[in-house]
């Protein structure tokens, strides 16, 4: 097991906090939130000479895509379960006093009829002002908090970002200097991405299209692969990479809960550890092997498995679904597991943002809650 070096010095978990508070000559504090359609994180870092510290971060699942793909709307309890997370994430940001903030919502909002009144709700509400971003700074965001997990004795990377209802495809040229930019130079969009596709389809939004079957299981397992398979097949943007990846030069690099599950799974841990799992290099018959034992049992089952737990029970096996599909697609041997993504890439960019901050608005009579800053 190899492990690669964390653009953030101190680790984070899926929740965690480190001393409460923030001295006025302490380092300037930096947030990055993520509503996904899965799940909503935050991650509160100081910078680094190597990247950013730690000092807090947060993740909980809220499904808000749940019911999307029938729909088109988000449904009033996966918006309250939003909420909820949003809630603590604004509370967190207000007693840290961070100087800037970055607040982003993806494929659940950019696709639902009724996310724009959402977003507005969350900005009444909470004070966050979430900005819908398009799946190319989806990519571009998932690549940077990836780049320090890239094996430079490769020529390509294809960077594998799974979430609850899209995925994004990022094929990465690793010979480009442009990898090498220090962080006050850094921009997510100058990276070397020599080509990108955002599939709609997800964790969630595929297990929605293809119910579990009991009495066949495998079958229900192909289906997913092949209907995620022919939608990557169709794109050819990426086809001037193919050589490499025939030549076994380039690797994947797989960043989602999903991923990171079946890598605990792997590894047989008791209890899920980001510093086990973060960085871990995986063959693809591993990947397959995991994902195989978990189609022998049934949704207890794998609700029982540490490093899956009951709120990804019935969605782990098309995120693993997504990455077999990739892997048949693209065939890489080596896959690199990644606890990491969008937060911090989102990080490194208001880190090396030049623009000048705003302060914090005070409360104002009648809002709910006071504003919170916001890049």
């Amino acid at each position: 097991m190899t492990k690669a070096p964390s653009p953030a010095d101190g680790r984070h978990g899926r929740e965690g906090s480190h001393n409460m508070g923030h001295s006025p000559d302490d380092p300037p504090l930096f947030a990055a939130l993520d509503l996904g359609t899965n799940n909503c994180r935050l991650l509160i870092a100081t910078p680094s000479l190597t990247g950013f510290r730690v000092v807090e971060s947060f993740s909980r699942i809220v499904r808000l895509g749940e019911g999307l793909s029938q729909t088109g709307r988000l449904q009033d309890g996966a918006m309250d379960r939003a909420m909820a997370a949003l809630r603590v994430c604004s509370e967190k940001l207000k007693r840290r006093r961070t100087v800037r903030v970055r607040a982003v919502a993806t494929q659940a909002c950019r696709g639902a009829e009724n996310g724009p009144d959402f977003v507005a709700r969350v900005a009444e509400e909470t004070g966050i002002r979430l900005q819908i971003i398009t799946p190319r700074e989806e990519a571009q965001l998932s690549v940077a908090g990836c780049l320090n997990l890239f094996d430079r004795a490769a020529e390509a990377a294809l960077v594998v970002d799974v979430g609850g209802g899209s995925t994004e495809l990022s094929w990465v040229d690793l010979a480009d200097p442009r990898l090498d930019m220090r962080v006050r130079e850094f921009s997510a969009s100058a990276l070397p991405i020599k080509a990108w596709v955002s599939i709609p389809v997800g964790v969630v939004s595929l297990a929605e299209r293809f119910p579990e079957r009991l009495d066949d299981s495998q079958g229900w397992f192909r289906a997913m692969v092949e209907d995620v398979k022919q939608r990557i097949l169709a794109f050819e943007l990426a086809e001037p990479m193919r050589p490499i990846f025939d030549r076994g030069k380039a690797h994947l690099v797989g960043t989602s809960g999903a991923i990171t599950g079946l890598a605990g799974l792997h590894l047989g841990l008791r209890r899920y550890d980001r510093n086990l799992v973060d960085g871990l290099w995986m063959r693809r018959a591993d990947c397959e092997a995991a994902a195989y034992g978990l189609l022998r049992l049934d949704n207890e089952g794998r609700a029982a498995q540490p490093c899956i737990g009951p709120d990804r029970s019935d969605l782990v096996l098309a995120g693993a679904a997504i990455l077999q599909a990739v892997q048949e697609a693209w065939p890489c041997d080596r896959v690199r597991v990644a606890d990491r993504g969008l937060r911090e890439g989102l990080l490194l960019s208001l880190m090396s943002d030049k623009k000048p901050r705003r302060r914090t608005r005070r409360r104002r009579r009648g809002s709910r809650s006071a504003q919170v800053a916001s890049a």
